[in-house]
């Protein structure tokens, strides 16, 4: 299985709040996953190290697959 991961830190033009950014946001990750589909997260990066540390665990676990090598990268 190849996972391409992309890592951004965005400059928000004309945001006066958060919704302002909730609105940029919501229309670049709809834009994105329709036209490459994709899966978009906005996240902290405590939150994104317990998500995949989480999901090597269950892939781990599995007796139906071994894992012969795994990596964790956070840009």
């Amino acid at each position: 299985m190849i996972v391409g991961i992309a890592t951004w830190e965005l400059h928000l033009n004309g945001c006066a709040s958060l919704k302002d950014k909730r609105r940029i946001m919501k229309s670049l990750k709809d834009r994105l996953h329709n036209r490459f589909n994709v899966s978009v997260a906005e996240t902290a990066r405590r939150h994104a190290e317990s998500v995949l540390s989480a999901a090597d665990k269950l892939v781990a676990d599995d007796g139906l697959a071994r894992i012969v090598d795994s990596a964790i990268n956070y840009l």
